[in-house]
């Protein structure tokens, strides 16, 4: 038995002659219902092809590769400080206080220069030929500078002149040093016996919220743009005959998070190789660890945001519409900025669960070793859960609020409306 396409078929004007409608053509095209790739495909190639976008990632690379060479440089350069003096007790304190100096920072130098009095040391640190002129007077030793005595060579001649001191007492004493200063090594551990790094866990947090924080707000505000252009435009009424509204979403939202998570891979990549160079890397491992669940929450969680966001876009009727509609999530990722490096302590583990703040404060917790293996596993779940939910929601909104073009529309009107 012959079947026949019993398709409707819309006419050529003026000719009768029959032809597929759109619809039907454009899912040829796109092969049934894979429509969102065809889309989230062409948003991709409006991404790398943008000219903008390509600048604003290299100098974003190149800022990142600066600043890890700058770290290096840094690290490796030697502080040499040089210090005026008068007979040869001053100049024993200094090279006492220059082994104190090396052992707190072997990149840090102190060197004596002899001198034969007041004028001499002060034509020296007036012409920038020393640091610093020790001597003595009435009260003890001085410490005599142009301005404010660093705090390194501060601290080298004050550690040598006590230990000076504790060496002539405990001999004066009878008693050696090292009998004196019995019991007075502090040693610090944790309970969890981790070994931490402030400063590294502040600066990668910093630096999660950062990249946090460029994403969302670079490619959510393009995904409400492209929304409302099209809307203004009408042009979304041509796509609305042609393919599910629902496809058109998907798309937009597939290829953007595609680009968005590409390009935070590329910075957290370049990232860890600035950071093997530096004193860091002996880190690494631990922060490795915490860019990839980083990265995994930041890819779970700005599926949510992009819905959000297409949602902002809808709602509105003109570009001018956006800056309120899109200000709860302004306000959410600005909070998630601040509170990544604001909130401490129980706080702190608690915005590790919530979705959204989760993205930042979690891998900060794993860095610092306050996080049990099982918590960025549920911390995940439950960003999976608001995601779908948030996708499910923001879906029927953008359907209902797509078309309308009686102004700008609120949340509460746009799920009260009618498909």
């Amino acid at each position: 038995m012959t079947t026949t396409d019993q398709r409707p078929l819309d006419r050529q004007p003026g000719t009768g002659a029959p032809h597929a409608t759109t619809a039907d053509a454009t899912a040829d095209t796109a092969g049934g219902g894979r429509v969102w790739a065809v889309v989230a495909a062409r948003e991709i190639v409006v991404r790398l092809t943008n000219r903008a976008f390509l600048v604003s990632t290299l100098i974003t690379l190149v800022f990142i590769a600066g600043f890890g060479a700058f770290s290096v440089w840094q690290g490796s350069r030697t502080t040499t400080y040089t210090v005026a003096v008068t007979g040869t007790e001053g100049r024993q304190l200094v090279e006492r206080a220059a082994t104190s100096a090396h052992r707190a920072d072997d990149k840090v130098t102190v060197v004596a220069t002899p001198v034969t009095g007041e004028p001499a040391a002060r034509s020296l640190v007036d012409g920038g030929s020393a640091d610093a002129w020790l001597h003595q007077t009435g009260s003890g030793w001085t410490l005599t500078s142009a301005d404010d005595a660093d705090l390194a060579l501060r601290t080298a001649v004050e550690t040598a002149l006590r230990d000076s001191a504790l060496e002539r007492n405990a001999a004066a004493a009878g008693t050696t040093v090292q009998s004196l200063q019995q019991g007075t090594t502090l040693t610090t551990t944790r309970f969890d016996g981790q070994i931490g790094n402030s400063g590294l866990v502040k600066g990668a947090t910093f630096a999660f919220a950062l990249l946090f924080f460029m994403a969302a707000m670079m490619f959510g505000q393009q995904i409400a743009a492209s929304v409302v252009e099209e809307k203004q435009s009408r042009l979304v009424e041509i796509l609305a005959t042609a393919i599910p509204l629902r496809q058109l979403l998907a798309g937009k939202i597939v290829g953007n998070s595609v680009i968005a998570l590409g390009q935070v891979v590329l910075f957290a990549a370049v990232g860890l190789v600035a950071v093997s160079f530096t004193e860091a890397s002996t880190l690494l491992p631990t922060l490795s660890t915490a860019v990839v669940w980083f990265v995994l929450f930041f890819a779970v969680g700005f599926f949510a945001l992009a819905c959000l966001y297409a949602v902002a876009g809808a709602l509105a009727s003109r570009t001018e519409d956006l800056q309120s509609t899109t200000a709860p999530m302004t306000m959410i990722i600005m909070a998630v900025y601040v509170a990544s490096f604001g909130l401490t302590g129980r706080a702190l583990e608690v915005a590790s669960f919530v979705p959204i703040a989760s993205v930042v404060s979690m891998p900060g917790r794993l860095l610092a070793g306050d996080a049990a293996w099982w918590e960025p596993v549920l911390a995940l779940l439950i960003m999976a859960a608001f995601s779908a939910v948030t996708i499910v929601v923001s879906e029927r909104i953008y359907r209902r609020s797509l078309l309308q073009n009686r102004g700008r529309l609120s949340w509460k009107q746009a799920l009260t409306a009618r498909d």
